[in-house]
């Protein structure tokens, strides 16, 4: 089954982690790759990007961040993974489960199983 990890994090916790986080991340990566995982990309600052809604007839452009929240999207990582179990242990071994919130969703199947 494939699992996407999103990560969402808080930027001032992020900001404060020490530098030692990225070597963490590296071990993370080759940890997951071992797994049949694979590396997702990381976003830059939620600032940098914008957001577009269409109502009415009448469409919308915002500036990032987006949400009213401390957290914001910042990357992901694929799985594929027997089941949700196995995809919840490796988001509690994310680095990023620190300074924010890393989600685990199913991908919708595109074909019959």
């Amino acid at each position: 089954m494939q699992f996407m990890m999103l990560i969402h994090h808080d930027d001032d916790l992020l900001a404060a982690a020490p530098p030692s986080l990225w070597g963490d991340y590296a071990a993370f990566n080759q940890a997951l790759a071992k797994a049949g995982g694979t590396s997702g990309l990381r976003l830059e600052h939620a600032s940098k990007g914008r957001a577009v809604t269409q109502r009415n007839g009448t469409t919308e452009l915002f500036d990032g961040p987006y949400m009213e929240s401390k957290e914001q999207f910042a990357g992901y990582f694929m799985m594929d993974l027997p089941d949700i179990e196995q995809a919840v242990q490796w988001a509690a071994r994310c680095p990023s489960a620190q300074y924010g919130t890393v989600e685990v969703r199913p991908i919708w199947p595109t074909r019959p199983q």
